[in-house]
């Protein structure tokens, strides 16, 4: 028997409760209509999507889908965050990057919300050594943290900032931030080993007059951008750590200590659930490995995570403001400790005042407007965010235990191990970007040839000679810049004209489909006039399979004949005589766009 609410409001109360079978029974039905037979068992798998790492998303969770309890705040396994008070007393730590000695900028990121600095130093590659006295000018650094991000120079810069905390009265105990050591970090970027032993001194100084102070970084961007799944990047992020401690533990601190020492560096990106459940899972994933060095209570991992420098575009670069919000908002719900939103303008060079200004108010807006520090992992208890929470950590596990087996991470990078995995897990994802299975918008989706270019001085060349770095928007892009270099020779684009065969009902779809695919490959087209009007020497006909039946190869005839070398046709292949190409959705528009430039003699 129902017993009513006391409110009086039945809702669903009085319906008998669904079953699964029920659900995946009405699946099918639907998946038949649509012309896919599929047993009722399987429509759900029909539905999901494939990731990387072997991972799946199912279109329904429930509480069947169990995961293991992820714990309290502040609590082993620390997968809920690893303070017990999470974000909630003042948000995250607006953590700005700054490549440049530039006093001012640093003074007006810190005034206008900033709370940290990334600094990048080295004499070729950011900050020289010498000038961070004057990058620092009057900042007051018992208030703003400073992270250091030196390479081979770690030990100097590291030298350098201390004395110049001594120089400014700054007392050893109010001293915060992190010397950026970070030794597999910069073999990974540079190819180059780097001794651990001034790292090793820096550490046990911290931990002995600078309780506040970090030495070590444990920076896992090297694996994402080369190419490496959330899996790979959470995997060697755990080796470097697994490498760190047994490093300082032999020089003479113990576990508790040695954590201590260590914070982690993880790329936020626009799939926002990917990131929320890697960084849950890489607190869980460390809180193990702490709990076997013997130091349970020292697993709680400090967390930075700095906006994906992959999914940034150098074309329509003001969607980035876009891919920077949604990946901040991920890395604030998953519980990154600090964030650094990456300026839209990054891919170009040095970001301007606006474009500073945009990426630290990213984070204000997420904090102060839309109150998202304010609940404590808010995506705990998502049936789908938990269980992709622990299927990421068993994958991630796995890929460290690869590289443990391998002798450790400095073997595995070393032997080309690590190299050789990013590069499989690039391949497969460069094909989903070529086949537009992965949109780009701007890029491979909705490009805008007409654009004015966003230009910016040049930025200092980052490390190199190491893993590689990569770019969702490189095939596109290589495109793009052939295109650009016809037009400024030519004062021309190259051009192709399309056909729209029938009434507007009949070509539109395919015809927006057509112009968005050429236009990706910065290939203009035509579609006002006759073809002998619009300067193309190639053509695609667009229409609907109907009108194909009707006309496509008398059409053909007449654009063959006048003067068409190449003729598309916008479809799934067809018995259509003397079409040259067919494209459609999920054909390698790379591999189409790349041919049809070759042909046009674009170089």
């Amino acid at each position: 028997m129902t017993v009513p609410p006391s409110d009086g409001l039945s809702l669903a109360s009085d319906f008998p409760d669904a079953t699964h079978e029920q659900w995946q029974h009405l699946v099918a039905g639907v998946l038949r209509r649509s012309g896919r037979e599929v047993a009722a068992p399987e429509s759900e798998h029909a539905l999901s999507t494939a990731l990387e790492d072997g991972l799946r998303t199912r279109p329904l969770y429930t509480a069947r889908d169990g995961a293991p309890d992820p714990g309290l705040p502040g609590f082993a396994p620390f997968v809920r965050g690893g303070r017990a008070e999470g974000n909630t007393v003042g948000g995250w730590d607006v953590r700005q990057r700054h490549t440049v000695a530039d006093a001012g900028a640093v003074l007006g990121d810190l005034e206008n919300g900033v709370t940290s600095l990334w600094l990048t130093v080295g004499a070729s590659t950011g900050i020289p050594v010498p000038e961070l006295d004057r990058a620092l000018e009057g900042v007051h650094l018992d208030l703003a943290p400073v992270v250091l991000d030196a390479g081979e120079e770690t030990e100097a810069a590291a030298r350098r900032l201390l004395r110049l905390y001594e120089e400014r009265g700054v007392a050893a105990d109010a001293v915060r931030g992190n010397l950026g050591a970070d030794p597999l970090g910069h073999e990974a970027r540079t190819g180059r080993p780097y001794d651990f032993a001034p790292v090793a001194e820096l550490a046990g100084l911290c931990a002995e007059r600078y309780p506040g102070l970090r030495a070590l970084t444990v920076d896992a961007l090297p694996y994402h951008e080369a190419g490496g799944s959330a899996a790979q990047e959470l995997g060697c992020s755990l080796a470097t750590g697994v490498a760190c401690l047994r490093e300082l533990t032999e020089a003479g601190l113990d576990v508790e200590r040695a954590c201590a020492q260590l914070e982690f560096r993880y790329a936020a990106t626009a799939d926002q659930f990917l990131t929320i459940a890697k960084l849950r899972a890489a607190r869980r994933l460390w809180a193990r490995v702490a709990e076997a060095s013997g130091a349970p209570r020292a697993g709680a991992q400090l967390q930075h995570a700095v906006t994906s420098p992959v999914m940034m575009t150098r074309r329509d670069p003001w969607v980035n403001m876009l891919r920077t919000t949604v990946a901040t908002l991920a890395a604030g719900v998953g519980g990154a400790d600090a964030v650094t939103v990456l300026p839209f303008d990054h891919a170009l060079g040095l970001p301007d005042a606006f474009a500073r200004r945009i990426a630290r108010n990213t984070s204000t807006v997420l904090i102060e407007e839309s109150h998202l520090s304010r609940v404590i992992d808010p995506a705990g208890g998502s049936w789908y965010v938990e269980r992709l929470t622990d299927e990421l950590a068993h994958a991630a596990w796995a890929f460290l235990q690869e590289i443990e087996r391998a002798g450790g991470q400095a073997a595995a990078l070393r032997s080309g191990a690590v190299r050789e995995r990013l590069a499989e897990t690039w391949s497969a994802r460069s094909a989903k970007l070529a086949r537009r299975r992965e949109p780009v918008t701007g890029v491979s989706e909705f490009p805008h040839l007409a654009e004015k270019p966003v230009v910016r001085e040049p930025a200092p060349e980052p490390p190199s000679g190491g893993l590689p770095r990569v770019r969702r928007d490189e095939a596109f892009e290589a495109l793009r810049a052939r295109s650009d270099a016809h037009l400024a020779a030519t004062g021309a684009r190259p051009r192709v004209y399309l056909a729209a065969l029938g009434p507007a009902a009949a070509h539109t779809a395919r015809l927006g489909f057509a112009a968005n695919l050429f236009q990706a490959g910065g290939v203009e087209p035509v579609t006002e006039g006759t073809f002998e009007e619009s300067g193309a020497r190639e053509a695609c006909l667009c229409s609907s399979d109907t009108v194909y039946e009707e006309q496509a190869e008398a059409t053909v005839r007449a654009l063959r004949a006048a003067g068409a070398k190449h003729v598309f046709l916008a479809g799934r292949p067809g018995p259509y005589a003397d079409v040259d190409t067919y494209v459609f959705a999920g054909c390698d528009a790379v591999g189409v766009l790349t041919a049809t430039l070759d042909r046009m003699g674009v170089s």
